[in-house]
């Protein structure tokens, strides 16, 4: 089994989900993704990163979107 690359402490970032060994948070990772940033890009910007850090970050998220009760702030007309 792969070791668990998301860890969180309350005792670091004040609880935020971060890659383990570092103080890099998970969200920060996928807001880069969001604006465009490469993974490449991430990992020349922060070195202690690898690509399977990088993946398991956007898997986290989207295990934590999957779970959540989205309402829509207005519904489309049929």
């Amino acid at each position: 089994m792969e070791e668990q690359r998301i860890v969180i402490n309350q005792k670091v970032m004040a609880g935020k989900p971060i890659i383990r060994g570092t103080r890099i948070p998970v969200d920060l990772i996928v807001r880069l993704m969001a604006q465009g940033s490469t993974i490449n890009e991430i990992i020349e910007d922060y070195p202690n990163l690898t690509k399977e850090d990088i993946k398991a970050a956007l898997l986290y998220a989207a295990l934590i979107a999957k779970g959540e009760t989205i309402f829509p702030i207005k519904a489309e007309d049929d």
